[in-house]
């Protein structure tokens, strides 16, 4: 599971090509919460609060965001998202900010 992270952690950090999330729906929903720390939500770019989070795996981490978890709506109210969208706005967010 360490050996996990650790290459996630050097991919991200290294600029790997994740998918780029879908702008508009992230600051429609996602940063609402995720740019303030708003209800304990993780920080874009604080690598460091997201760590334990993606240690639990992205099926999890998507999984939660379409039950919605501890103050996060269902679906972080974007009810037109994919799974696919909450991913790519995971890594988004996930990412250290530079």
């Amino acid at each position: 599971m360490m050996k996990k992270l650790l290459v996630l952690s050097l991919a991200i950090s290294a600029g790997a090509a994740f998918a780029e999330p879908d702008m508009e729906k992230y600051n429609k929903s996602c940063s609402v919460c995720h740019t303030t720390g708003a209800a304990n939500a993780p920080k874009t770019g604080d690598a460091a609060a997201w760590e334990p989070r993606l240690a639990k795996g992205m099926d999890v981490l998507v999984q939660s965001v379409n039950n919605g978890m501890n103050a996060m709506p269902p679906k972080g109210m974007c009810f037109n998202c994919t799974d696919e969208d909450y991913k790519a706005m995971i890594e988004y967010m996930a990412k250290p900010a530079e």
